[in-house]
């Protein structure tokens, strides 16, 4: 399972307080915490008004990639912004995000052509998310064709289909799984990603949701995850997961995580 870790968000009120004093200790302490944590790849989203994201996208970046040698992702709605700050990266990571809305597939793609550069595509058009399936396989068909248009393979695609909430839709999960179950077939070598939160809104007990959410996801072929490393009940069900599917040799990383104190209940 790749992990992007989602910590360093400025929508976050911490964080965004933290953006707001330059609190550059406590950003610098986010990132090396997730990196040690088990992240993948660290997100940096400034989640501040339009006329500062860019000076505080380059801002949080030079703090992450001088505290840890962790990739980036870099995380804007704003396609022109993330074409600004891209030069300021000293290794290639992930972008977050591009989609059928606007522009955005034909502003990333040529930045990231020829490059080892991925990125997170999001089924969603200028009609917003698709409740259904068949439109957000449609939909990943021509992220991934307009992609082959710039040498970008699949293999270097994050698809997103964009997980509802099941307050909302009973079947959200069910449709979630059929999407990635039919994107696979299309292409085997690409992944599919997925924030692990959305499928609670509006639920108690959001944490026990979200966390079988993730375990049957990743039984499904869920390949990465945008989540918190340092959340040790999230971390706890990605290493039993794996373990339980055969994926973790004798259990060694199940059981070293649980030595080291970094799953299972605080002691």
């Amino acid at each position: 399972m790749i992990i992007i870790g989602e910590k360093i968000n400025g929508t976050i009120p911490k964080v965004g307080k933290a953006i707001a004093e330059k609190d550059e200790a406590f950003i610098r302490d986010l990132a090396v915490k997730q990196a040690e944590a088990g992240a993948h790849y660290i997100d940096v989203c400034a989640g501040t008004s339009p006329e500062v994201e860019e000076e505080t996208l380059i801002w949080l970046m030079d703090i992450v990639q001088s505290a840890v040698e962790t990739p980036l992702c870099i995380d804007s709605p704003n396609p022109r912004i993330i074409e600004k700050v891209f030069k300021y990266a000293k290794k290639p990571g992930i972008i977050n995000s591009v989609s059928e809305e606007g522009d955005k597939c034909e502003v990333i793609y040529p930045l990231i052509q020829g490059t080892e550069w991925q990125v997170i595509a999001l089924t969603c058009d200028n009609r917003g998310i698709p409740s259904d399936v068949e439109t957000r396989v449609e939909i990943t068909k021509i992220l991934v064709e307009k992609a082959a248009k710039y040498d970008i393979a699949p293999e270097r695609i994050h698809i997103d289909p964009l997980v509802m909430a099941l307050s909302t839709d009973n079947e959200s999960l069910l449709k979630f799984i059929e999407t990635m179950k039919r994107v696979k077939e299309m292409y085997p070598s690409i992944k599919v990603t997925s924030g692990l939160s959305n499928i609670s809104f509006g639920m108690p007990l959001r944490g026990v949701i979200n966390r079988h959410f993730f375990a049957l996801a990743i039984y499904a072929g869920m390949d990465s995850a945008i989540m918190d490393p340092l959340n040790r009940d999230m971390m706890t069900t990605l290493l039993a997961t794996e373990a339980l599917l055969g994926r973790d040799r004798y259990c060694r990383n199940f059981s070293n995580a649980y030595r080291k104190g970094k799953i299972g209940p605080k002691k």
